[in-house]
């Protein structure tokens, strides 16, 4: 059981206001529980200032650095509540004896129908004819039917495999890539693994479930390897795209369209790519539903305890 000073910092954006019922389990183990900064990610400045004095950090997204971790060196665990650990600064932590978990699994269903959505959304155009009529004009723009065309899914993990099962249940064609394809994935329907040339060669639309690599996986390259018209999306990490090949492959129609839910800082800079009349963006919101929120938050929580309940 925690000692009466010891603190457990909460900072993803989704629990850090009004709280979650599952923190309450980590106040009747006799932690401290404390919301450095409603609302937003922490800065480097405030991590420094209330990360001293916790043994367990229920982190967000925000960077989390070999500076921040050094002190702080009473902390004992980071715990994610999503599966991305690119943030944390693993080999410091290691060195530290910091502990870093993650909620795996907890925000797959909503990422993958955000996904989906986010396809749809692009392919009939809905976005661009919602504002129109918002602004009093009638304007209707031809859209593409998803039935017997073919999705292209990079990665084929937890949220890759519920976007396999999605993108069949619509009636497409279903190629996947993944680094170490598991031969015992295979769902009902027209579904096989394939190379990245080819997926990026037939896909119509392409959407990105992988980690992070030294370089983005869609650059300029890859961009002219995809299918006239494709369409991408994004809902992985910033990083896998190359911003100005996707704008470039927009504007000479390469690319029918692209949407992201990523970024490489929240909120990000204003660019001209995020203007783009064809790019639909969203604020982070994969795994922003309630029950990926009740999901990731108790797996944090129980994550929290196994760590910090183990005798040192």
């Amino acid at each position: 059981m925690g000692a009466v000073t010891d603190r457990i910092a909460v900072t993803p954006r989704s629990l850090s206001q009004g709280g979650h019922p599952a923190l309450a389990a980590l106040e009747a183990a006799g932690y401290d529980v404390l919301f450095p900064t409603p609302g937003r990610q922490p800065t480097r400045e405030e991590q420094l200032r209330f990360l001293p004095s916790c043994v367990g950090y229920l982190a967000g997204v925000e960077p989390i650095t070999r500076e921040v971790l050094a002190a702080a060196p009473g902390l004992k665990v980071i715990s994610r509540n999503g599966v991305g650990v690119d943030s944390v600064d693993l080999t410091a932590a290691a060195e530290q004896g910091v502990a870093v978990e993650t909620a795996a699994g907890a925000n797959a269903q909503g990422v993958a129908e955000l996904a989906i959505a986010l396809m749809l959304a692009g392919l009939r155009h809905i976005p661009p004819q919602d504002t129109a009529l918002k602004a009093d004009r009638w304007q209707r723009i031809q859209g593409r039917e998803v039935a017997g065309r073919t999705l292209g899914v990079v990665g084929c993990g937890q949220i890759g495999r519920r976007v396999v099962r999605l993108g069949l249940g619509l009636g497409m064609s279903v190629r996947a890539f993944d680094a170490f394809p598991d031969p015992e994935f295979t769902p009902a329907g027209d579904f096989s693994y394939t190379t990245m040339d080819d997926l990026l060669a037939r896909a119509d639309a392409v959407t990105l479930h992988c980690p992070p690599a030294e370089r983005p996986l869609i650059d300029k390259a890859a961009v002219a390897a995809m299918r006239p018209g494709a369409h991408l999306v994004n809902t992985a990490r910033a990083s896998l795209v190359d911003d100005g090949a996707v704008l470039d492959a927009l504007e000479d129609g390469r690319l029918s369209g692209y949407a992201t839910d990523v970024y490489d800082q929240e909120p990000p800079e204003p660019q001209e790519l995020f203007h783009h009349p064809r790019v639909i963006t969203t604020p982070h919101i994969g795994g922003y539903t309630k029950e990926s929120v009740e999901r990731a938050t108790r797996a944090a929580v129980e994550n929290l305890l196994r760590v910090l309940t183990v005798p040192s």
